[in-house]
């Protein structure tokens, strides 16, 4: 019997619990014909017992196709569903409270954490006219959080772009205010300084425009921005493929 895959077409199909699933994989071993084999049975929704079935050339266009899916950068959506229920992006982004931001940026720069920052982001919609809606007020909530693993790898992606975007806009501005602010007040140059850590080693508000320049820039880095790291198979290593032997005593 011919082995019957379900291969996602867009990364729509892809939930975050997935990728996070792999993502934690792939932190977790060295071994990249194993890493490519547990893509495909995350991805695919097939048993691991099952990829040895697979002709070697179809696996390596499954890793092809999945490294260009991958490398899209999805267009940024304002709304969409988990099951019946619909999300909404913040509508006022920049009426957002004190505990949202403080919820987002401790989630958003890394993928096993992001569904809590979808949580932030986006929530059930309430009212609906036309274009415009409300959302439910935010309170973590950690049904929701679980329930935003199950939101679409374009959506997540989308969103994470968005805000590295608007974080790189905003940083000049930032950087422009804060030279000013210090210059002003030398008295905050080293109230600053010890907040953020940054050493002080006497070159006064250059160096300090550097180091918090340095700090900004890191903690706006997109979340594993090398989103799929994974190698093909090579008939030169005369492998075949195979699997870990704790998976292949399964039934």
């Amino acid at each position: 019997m011919e082995l019957q895959l379900s291969v996602p077409t867009s990364l729509n199909e892809i939930s975050l619990k997935n990728y996070q699933s792999f993502i934690a994989m792939q932190e977790a071993s060295n071994d990249e014909e194993f890493i490519a084999q547990k893509m495909i049975e995350i991805f695919c929704n097939v048993t691991l017992k099952d990829i040895v079935k697979i002709k070697l050339s179809s696996l390596n266009e499954l890793i092809a196709h999945f490294a260009t899916l991958f490398a899209e950068q999805p267009k940024f959506t304002n709304t969409f569903k988990i099951g019946d229920t619909e999300f909404g992006f913040i509508p006022e982004l920049e009426e957002i409270t004190y505990g949202e931001y403080v919820d987002l940026e401790s989630s958003l720069g890394n993928w096993q954490t992001f569904h809590k920052a979808m949580a932030v982001m986006y929530r059930p919609i309430k009212r609906r006219i036309k274009d415009k809606y409300d959302i439910q007020e935010y309170q973590a909530n950690k049904d929701m959080q679980e329930l935003m693993k199950y939101a679409p790898m374009d959506v997540c992606l989308s969103a994470s772009l968005f805000f590295w975007n608007l974080g790189n806009e905003l940083l000049p501005v930032i950087l422009n205010y804060m030279e000013k602010e210090m210059t002003k007040n030398p008295e905050a140059l080293m109230t600053f300084q010890k907040q953020l850590n940054l050493q002080n080693n006497g070159d006064g508000i250059n160096h300090f425009m550097r180091s918090l320049k340095e700090t900004l820039e890191d903690s706006m880095k997109l979340p594993n921005s090398d989103l799929l790291n994974v190698s093909r198979f090579s008939r030169l290593k005369n492998r075949k493929a195979k699997l870990k032997n704790d998976n292949l005593t399964d039934n």
